[in-house]
């Protein structure tokens, strides 16, 4: 049986510390590590994916994810950086903010392969204000946001937790969470573990958290403040001895950025229900408006997954199969501009991009 991974060990003398940065000569030869004294070296490996190692699978793979990515406008935000270079590994050789845009730039390079458009919120070591970062992003109208992130241990004595996690904004069942993006960081964080070979945390069955078990209520500013679709990745936790080595090496930065690009790839390329507004079944009489919505789609609709929201307010509705149409009354409403929102999935766990829409009653 052949094997879809081919490993490759780095061998890296801890003194002097400086050999632990940006040392990638080893994944391009054959010979055999030197004889080296084992009691003073730290032993990192990790995983070469063989889509990724052979460059003709390589394009192959690129090539299947072009359909559904072109044209798609990506925004990626690697945390940090500029005036906040604060996070670093134990050893202090390694920047967070450094890593984060590493894995940015080669996640970057393979998005627009397939064709898609991509903003990154810096390119270099700069400062962008954290709440700048949605606003970059909805200027450039991307139809997704990812902030890009490690880890770390707040106790300075931990130096062995480890693990990948993706954040979402929101709970289930609140008006601000959206399933859409919750889905999204499914898709990348199953690929992204699996390229890094670790798991997701014993605190998510999937390795996907709620940005509210870190902000209570609250969640992160990027996600919070975001208008579209928005995701964060901690890639892993550089305060781990052994991971602080593999994260110096540009060509595993390289791996993390293929892992969440087939994550991406992968969520696009699912059929997903598209829901719109029927303009004829939306009227407003003797002060109540009737709402109607239409949902366009290729598999059979989850009645369950449907959620109709008013002005913040979860309203109830009724669903006929027969022509996927949407209802929902609302009463004693004031003149002046609403918003309505709906949310629904197909019978495959795929849910509608988000439909959030303001109108205006006389």
């Amino acid at each position: 049986m052949r094997l879809s991974f081919i490993r490759i060990k780095l061998l890296i003398i801890t003194i002097p510390i400086f050999a632990l940065v940006g040392c990638s000569g080893a994944f391009k030869t054959n010979k055999e590590p030197p004889k080296i004294d084992y009691s003073l070296v730290n032993q990192a490996y990790f995983e070469y994916p063989q889509d990724l190692l052979v460059p003709e699978i390589t394009s192959k793979k690129i090539d299947s994810f072009k359909e559904a990515l072109t044209g798609k406008k990506i925004f990626i935000d690697p945390g940090h950086g500029g005036a906040d270079r604060r996070n670093k590994s134990r050893n202090g050789a390694l920047v967070e903010a450094d890593v984060n845009l590493r894995v940015a730039i080669f996640l970057k390079e393979f998005c627009e392969s397939a064709g898609a458009q991509v903003k990154l919120s810096r390119e270099v070591d700069s400062t962008v204000e954290l709440l700048t970062r949605p606003i970059l992003a909805e200027e450039f109208g991307a139809d997704i946001f990812i902030s890009v992130h490690h880890n770390a241990s707040p106790d300075p004595t931990d130096f062995w937790t480890n693990f990948t996690s993706t954040y979402y904004h929101a709970k289930p069942g609140s008006y601000k969470y959206e399933p859409f993006a919750h889905e999204l960081a499914r898709f990348v964080q199953r690929d992204l573990a699996y390229a890094m070979m670790n798991s997701g945390g014993l605190g998510s069955f999937d390795g996907t958290y709620s940005d509210y078990r870190i902000y209570p209520g609250d969640g992160f500013a990027v996600l919070r403040e975001s208008k579209i679709p928005s995701i964060l990745i901690e890639c892993s936790f550089h305060t781990n001895r052994m991971e602080e080595i593999r994260l110096a090496s540009g060509e595993f930065n390289r791996i993390q950025a293929w892992g969440i690009f087939k994550g991406i790839g992968k969520f696009f390329s699912v059929n997903r229900p598209i829901i719109s507004l029927v303009k004829d079944e939306s009227k407003l009489v003797n002060g109540t408006l009737n709402l109607g919505f239409q949902i366009e789609s290729t598999e059979e609709i989850d009645p369950f997954s449907i959620k109709t929201f008013f002005d913040s307010t979860f309203v109830n509705h009724e669903f006929n199969q027969s022509n996927s149409i949407i209802t929902f009354s609302v009463s004693d409403i004031e003149k002046g501009e609403h918003v309505i929102k709906v949310q629904c999935a197909n019978k495959s766990g795929n849910s509608s991009e988000p439909f959030e829409k303001k109108i205006l009653t006389n």
